[in-house]
C-alpha cells in the first residue's frame, strides 16, 4: 500500500502545472486531518493582493481574478498575515466574524477552519485553506497540520512560483 505522503511525493515530483500540486497537496491534507472544502489563496503584499490559487469546489470557489488585501483587519487578519500563525475556527458563528461568505461556507456541510499562512523567504506567499465539519479541528488536528503539511505547502508554492516564472518568460 502506498502511503499519502509517497502519493503526494510522487505527484509532485511529476507535476507539470501548478493545480497538479494543489491537487497533490489537497490529497495530502485530506489524509493527515481531514476537509470538505480546501483552497489555497495566494499572497502578493507588494502589490496589495490576494487570489484564490486552487479550489478542491471550483463551482463555489472558483479561481479567477484578484482581491485587494486594503481593508482587511480582525483577528483573522492580524492572525495569519500579520504574525504568520495558523488561525482555527470550529463554529460557523466564530467563521461568520471573519469571512462574509459565512452562509455559503455553512451549505457545504462545514463549520470549522484552519488558515495554515505559508511563509517563503520571509514574506507570506500564501494560506492553505481546510473547512470540515464543525469541531472538526481539534488541537491535535491542528497540530498534525502544522507538523505535517507546512513543508508540503512551502513546496507547492515555489513549484506554483517556477511555473508562474515560467508562464511569464518570453517565448
Amino acid at each position: 500500500m502506498i502511503s499519502s505522503e509517497a502519493r503526494f511525493v510522487a505527484a509532485v515530483s511529476e507535476a507539470k502545472e501548478a493545480d497538479a500540486g494543489w491537487k497533490a497537496l489537497a490529497g495530502l491534507a485530506g489524509s493527515v486531518v481531514g476537509h470538505k472544502l480546501f483552497t489555497v489563496m495566494t499572497v502578493d503584499i507588494p502589490a496589495g493582493l490576494v487570489r484564490r490559487a486552487y479550489s478542491n469546489r471550483p463551482a463555489e470557489y472558483p479561481t479567477s481574478g484578484t482581491k485587494p488585501l486594503l481593508g482587511n483587519t480582525g483577528d483573522w487578519f492580524e492572525t495569519v498575515f500579520n504574525q504568520r500563525r495558523t488561525f482555527v475556527a470550529n463554529a460557523i458563528e466564530d467563521i461568520a466574524k471573519v469571512f462574509p461568505d459565512h452562509e455559503l461556507i455553512a451549505s457545504l456541510g462545514c463549520g470549522s477552519v484552519i488558515n495554515l499562512p505559508v511563509v517563503l523567504g520571509g514574506d507570506l506567499v500564501a494560506a492553505i485553506n481546510l473547512l470540515d465539519a464543525t469541531g472538526h479541528y481539534t488541537p491535535e488536528r491542528v497540530a498534525a497540520a502544522e507538523a505535517l503539511l507546512a513543508i508540503p505547502a512551502r513546496l507547492c508554492c515555489a513549484l506554483a512560483l517556477r511555473f508562474d516564472a515560467r508562464a511569464e518568460e518570453p517565448a
